[in-house]
């Protein structure tokens, strides 16, 4: 059975799986599902059409499920959505999403999301993911898996930043971030690849080699971005186990929208 608090206030109709706790004071509405092993920690509010996986772990202060920051909201049952085997830090805020997208806010599994970010609606976050603290992401943004923000980054509504990809300290990005990619500055610049992240995720010396001539050809060369995405395409068949980073950045760059950070 769940573990709950005597101060916490569960709505009868939440579904919590066994093995929940629920800390002292927390909130829980009637359209949450909470899976087993999660623990939602003290003055916690998770609200709305909320699912939460397995093995989550909600520090104190959290709000999760709110309604979206968003003026056409109009009480619609979006959904928000989070996997299994999260951190989520003290004062995080999670909304659900809006009908004017898919209707839903995602979170994949592992991600370690620190104290004072904003996942806004509509968002899209793979797995593996790191925000580090005060990130704060816009609507409809969408994170690919791996994907490292570094402290106070702020993305715009509707960017997005390719897997493996990673930005510094307080940057600005008004455009999207290529898979792989350093990016950091206010506006953000291209600074390099996120070669010691590939490095920890068992990369060979040898991929990353040919991740570092796709950053090349897109950075250094002077090239337009359509020349640069066919000497990219150009590179297939040199390292057979490159060949799904060659489509994975072409398929990014593919479906650029804002722009891509340059």
């Amino acid at each position: 059975m769940a573990e709950i608090h005597p101060t916490a206030l569960v709505d009868p109709r939440a579904e919590l799986a066994s093995g929940v706790s629920v800390g002292a004071y927390a909130v829980i509405g009637p359209h949450v599902r909470i899976g087993g092993g999660t623990s939602i920690g003290a003055h916690c509010v998770v609200e709305g059409h909320t699912t939460l996986g397995r093995d989550n772990r909600i520090f104190q202060f959290a709000s999760i499920g709110a309604a979206p920051q968003d003026k056409k909201y109009a009480g619609e049952p979006t959904r928000l959505e989070i996997g299994d085997g999260n951190t989520i830090r003290e004062f995080v805020t999670i909304n659900t999403g809006t009908v004017q997208d898919a209707g839903v806010t995602r979170l994949g599994d592992d991600n370690w999301i620190m104290a004072y970010v904003h996942i806004a609606h509509d968002c899209q976050l793979g797995s593996h993911i790191i925000l580090a603290n005060a990130v704060q992401l816009a609507g409809h943004v969408h994170l690919g898996d791996w994907v490292f923000l570094g402290g106070l980054t702020g993305v715009h509504q509707f960017g997005r930043v390719g897997a493996h990809a990673m930005t510094a300290f307080q940057t600005r990005l008004a455009q999207d971030v290529p898979p792989f990619v350093t990016a950091g500055g206010n506006p953000a610049e291209a600074q390099s690849i996120n070669a010691e992240g590939l490095r920890r995720r068992g990369f060979s010396a040898e991929r990353i080699t040919l991740i570092k001539q796709m950053y090349r050809l897109l950075y250094r060369k002077g090239l337009t971005l359509d020349a640069a995405r066919q000497q990219i395409d150009a590179l297939r068949g040199e390292l057979a186990e490159a060949d799904a980073d060659i489509q994975l950045m072409q398929d990014f760059l593919a479906t650029a929208t804002r722009g891509v950070v340059r």
